[in-house]
This record gives C-alpha cells, sequence and structure tokens, in this order.
C-alpha cells in the first residue's frame, strides 16, 4: 500500500486498538501487510467502528485494561512486537472531571506499564506514544504551539497526558538513549472522519441531529481548532515509526496538525458540515450550563515535522468532512463498510502521492 510497504511483515502492537483511531490504524496496517497485535478494553461506544468493520477477525486481538501490568507483560513476551503505538486512554475532556482518577490511573500509569514491557523487551525497536494537542499550557494565543512549549494541560484528560509526555521522556533519557529502541511522542489535533460516535466531539454531536432531523448544538462555536481528518495524524504516526526505526537520531516530539487555512471555527465547521450533509440541517448556540473550561483557541505549529520529515497535510478540512459524510451515508445506507475504509485509504494515499 503505497509508502507503507515498509510495514509488510512487521509486527506492530497497538495499544487502544478498538477505539475509533485505533481501528482506522488497524485498517491501515493490515492494507501494508503487518501483523498487527492489539491490546485495548472492549469498544468504547455502541456502535463501534471497531465492530462494525470485523476489525477481531483480521488481527491478534487481545482484551485487557492498559493498567493491568502483568496482562501487558505477558502480550510484549509472546508476540515480541517490533514497533509499538500506544493509543489506549481515556480520552474524553468531560468525562476526566467525573472522574479524574481514573483518568490520570489510565494516562500517566498507564504510559508507564507500556514503557516498562518495551523496557524488558528485546524486540521493541520503534515506540510512539500519541497524546494531543491539550498538552500544552494554553495561552489562547492566535499562533500555534511549538514542541519546545511548556506542557501543563488545563482539565485533567489534558495534564494526564501532559504527564504522559514527561513520563515518555523521561524513561527516553533514563533508560533508552543509548539502547535499541527508538522512542517518540505525536502531539495531534482534533480529528474527524467515520465511525466516530464518541459523545461531546463536535462531528459525532452533528450526525445525530442530522438523523433526528433537529438542529445541531454548539457550545462553543467560536472556538478556535485544528480540525484534520484521522487519515492525517495515522499517517503521521506511521511516518515516524518508520523513520526513527531506521534512524535513530529521528526520535523525538512532534506536532501533528493542519495548515493554519484548516484551523476553523467550531461554527465553521458546523456550515461545512451542514452544506455537506444536505437536508436543509441548521445549527444554533446554546451554551451548556455549569460546563467544564473549554480553550477558545487552539493552534499547532508543525513545522518541526514538516522540515524533518517533509510532511503536508493532504486534505483540507472540506474534504475531512466531505469524507466523514460518505463513510456515514455509506454506514447508514447498508454498503460495505470495509470497502468504504479502504477506499478512502487509498484515495488518501493517491492524494498523497504515495
Amino acid at each position: 500500500m503505497g509508502e507503507l510497504s515498509f510495514y509488510k511483515d512487521k509486527c506492530v502492537l497497538v495499544t487502544g486498538h478498538t477505539g475509533f483511531k485505533g481501528t482506522w490504524l488497524c485498517r491501515m496496517l493490515l492494507g501494508a501487510g503487518a501483523k498487527v497485535i492489539g491490546y485495548a478494553l472492549e469498544p468504547p461506544t455502541r456502535p463501534s467502528l471497531y465492530e462494525i468493520c470485523e476489525a477481531e477477525k483480521d488481527i491478534v486481538s487481545i482484551t485487557g485494561d492498559i493498567r493491568d501490568f502483568g496482562n501487558l507483560k505477558k502480550t510484549f513476551e509472546k508476540y515480541e512486537p517490533d514497533m509499538v503505538i500506544h493509543l489506549a486512554a481515556q480520552p474524553i475532556v468531560r468525562e476526566s472531571y467525573k472522574d479524574p482518577r481514573y483518568t490520570y490511573e489510565t494516562n500517566i500509569m498507564g504510559t508507564v506499564n507500556v514503557l516498562e514491557c518495551i523496557r524488558g523487551s528485546g524486540a521493541v525497536k520503534s515506540f510512539l506514544n500519541v497524546t494531543t494537542d491539550k498538552v500544552y499550557e494554553n495561552k489562547e494565543w492566535f499562533w500555534g504551539y511549538r514542541e519546545d512549549e511548556n506542557l501543563n494541560g488545563f482539565d485533567p484528560y489534558s495534564n494526564s497526558k501532559s504527564c504522559s509526555e514527561l513520563v515518555t521522556s523521561g524513561y527516553k533519557n533514563s533508560f533508552f538513549l543509548n539502547e535499541r529502541t527508538a522512542v517518540s511522542t505525536a502531539r495531534a489535533g482534533n480529528v474527524i472522519g467515520g465511525g466516530d460516535f464518541a459523545p461531546d466531539r463536535i462531528i459525532p454531536d452533528c450526525i445525530k441531529a442530522a438523523q433526528a432531523g433537529t438542529d445541531i448544538i454548539l457550545r462553543n462555536p467560536y472556538s478556535v481548532r485544528p480540525y484534520q481528518h484521522v487519515l492525517e495524524p495515522l499517517y503521521a504516526y506511521l511516518m515516524i515509526m518508520q523513520s526513527q526505526y531506521v534512524d535513530r537520531s529521528l526520535s523525538g516530539s512532534y506536532n501533528v496538525g493542519p495548515d493554519e487555512k484548516d484551523c476553523v471555527t467550531t461554527g465553521r465547521l458546523a456550515d461545512i458540515f451542514c452544506e455537506c450533509w444536505g437536508e436543509g440541517i441548521k445549527w444554533k448556540s446554546a451554551a451548556a450550563k455549569d460546563a467544564p473550561h473549554e480553550s477558545k483557541f487552539l493552534k499547532l505549529d508543525c513545522s518541526k515535522l514538516k522540515s524533518t520529515f517533509g510532511w503536508r497535510p493532504v486534505w483540507d478540512v472540506y474534504t475531512a468532512v466531505e469524507k466523514t459524510v460518505d463513510w456515514t451515508k455509506s454506514f447508514l445506507y447498508g454498503r460495505d463498510i470495509n470497502e468504504t475504509m479502504n477506499r478512502q485509504i487509498q484515495e488518501f494515499l493517491a492524494d498523497k502521492g504515495g
């Protein structure tokens, strides 16, 4: 599959493989000919993309909690992965306010457990910890945050991911500087795409409203976010893992986000969705009572990723929404979801020139 042919016959362990991003990643790796080992809890939503596309048929799937070090260690010892990408997390800001202890345990100690397993493994040559654009101390700047900015996420979710970054850095400096394993982190912006059924996310909320024939309700229509299609960061993750596998000097921390023109307000994103969906749907603003803190401006400076790897975003925000609507209507009309996902992956790689 284009530039992903590097992954043919590689054994790749994906934590959090039953989630939205994890399922799309597994589909990309399978298309490239990789042997995929997944370690995660049961799918976090109903319905779930993982179950819809029946991903479990094509991978080795282990049901386990990332906080369970013993079970995770057995998985590493049994399958001896060449590469590891860590997606497992409690990823919802609002949930982190409801259960901060679980959020911190999962997002911090989960990272510690993965790194401990890698430290004890003789096989892993490339590791990537996926965090979030929200790891930065947000100063409501209009310009993008760079990788050397202060890490201090505001809410329990964002803060726990900041800590996960620090844990990864600590392990890298203490145990991996002169070792065989290359270690990086990736800080991705807001992702959208077909099959995201998570609560408190703008596009899933738009889809629910469209299905119900009601107006879309936006809590913060003027908040600016770095929206991108899910395939954008996933491709970047695979590129980073491949590159550092070959050249350990390329390990580091990388922002992954859209160009400046695609950092749009939530209201603009909803406008695009309404246009792509059709059927006369519209949105209105209604601030939620007692809503938790949300940043007004959040952008990433991705110059490091671009200069290091020659990386560029492929799809603009309008195309990202179009592809999401395409997937959703395929699902609602009972079409073959695996065919839709594989087609969109091929379209992405073709548009990229890979």
